[in-house]
């Protein structure tokens, strides 16, 4: 089944989905952001075929998520850094983990404790109003047309 793309349809939940939608590039994500540069060490964490996973890496460079940095010359070897848009993406899969946790746990609990060293407490995500700081509930958000939106592209584009 071919994926519709959505990167260019007038909702940017969409358009995110067009890049971060693919669970594989959900998963190297987060490995970068546990500190994993290098591809041999990104396909050893993740089990994922070497096709696979140079696709996925070209995808994310080209879209500016991570950045190869050349750290050996002879032969040439690179290695795949999170770009300031990249290290964006953390608290998305932070909330991931969170709504992860509370629904997909298991009975011994959340395989993986995220730890705030600001303030060196263990932590979960929480998505609030940018403006009352009040947690975000869908029942209370209504979606409407920005100086963006064209209607004339996608079907449904409201959420």
């Amino acid at each position: 089944m071919k994926r519709v793309d959505t990167s260019d349809w007038p909702c940017t939940i969409a358009r995110s989905a067009a890049v971060l939608g693919d669970h594989w590039n959900l998963l190297l994500v987060r490995q970068a952001c546990l500190g994993t540069r290098r591809f041999d060490d990104f396909q050893r964490e993740l089990g994922i075929g070497r096709n696979i996973l140079t696709r996925r890496l070209n995808q994310l460079v080209d879209e500016g998520i991570m950045q190869r940095v050349e750290y050996q010359s002879h032969p040439p070897r690179s290695e795949y850094r999170l770009t300031q848009q990249g290290r964006e993406v953390y608290p998305i899969l932070a909330a991931m983990a969170a709504w992860g946790d509370r629904w997909l746990s298991g009975p011994d609990g959340t395989p993986l404790v995220l730890h705030h060293t600001a303030c060196d407490h263990d932590m979960h995500a929480v998505v609030v109003c940018s403006v009352c700081d009040e947690p975000i509930d869908v029942q209370e958000i209504k979606a409407q047309p920005g100086p963006g939106y064209r209607a004339d592209h996608e079907p449904s584009a409201t959420v």
